[in-house]
């Protein structure tokens, strides 16, 4: 069954040496209830250490959320290895897949890691997932290549553009950087 709740926008920018995770706020039920505005799906796990962002049905991707920080805390904060042994799990359990994704990172890596077992480092240093996700890639690719713009900058301009373009992402935006 589906879950009522979903809709979001993250983008992960990797630049100069830092990475920046945006994320907006929305929580809508449905097609067309916006059920909450405020919703704070960027945050810093591990110490302070690790940002992670996620979009896709609300049960899942706390789930997601939850698995990926007790392998972190298993493997002492390595994030590639955190997110293979992850994915490993959700692959080797063929009857339960969750409806989520997630960006992670630390001061060196950026990575998506799926529901379904996949572990992906973008190439270019941007990422988007979510409702508003294409939007905000795009926005962020162009803002990376055309202007002098940080990584927080990018991340943060990203998701105001996605935000002006999807009506599952809205402007109250949280931005985290690594």
């Amino acid at each position: 069954m589906e879950s009522m709740f979903r809709s979001t926008t993250i983008c992960g920018v990797k630049k100069d040496g830092k990475i920046a995770l945006a994320g907006d706020g929305q929580v809508t039920m449905g097609q067309s209830i916006i059920f909450k505005s405020t919703a704070h799906k960027v945050r810093r796990i591990y110490n302070g250490n690790v940002v992670i962002g996620f979009a896709g049905a609300t049960a899942d991707a706390f789930s997601l959320c939850e698995k990926f920080e007790n392998m972190l805390n298993k493997f002492s904060g390595n994030l590639m290895r955190s997110a293979v042994e992850l994915a490993g799990i959700w692959r080797n359990d063929k009857a339960r897949q969750l409806d989520a994704m997630m960006i992670v990172a630390d001061k060196n890596l950026l990575l998506v890691i799926s529901g379904n077992g996949d572990v992906i480092e973008p190439d270019e240093g941007i990422v988007a997932i979510g409702s508003g996700g294409n939007y905000a890639l795009a926005a962020a690719r162009a803002l990376k290549q055309n202007t002098e713009l940080s990584a927080k900058e990018i991340a943060q301009k990203a998701l105001e553009i996605a935000g002006q373009i999807c009506v599952f992402t809205n402007e109250n935006i949280t931005v985290e950087e690594v």
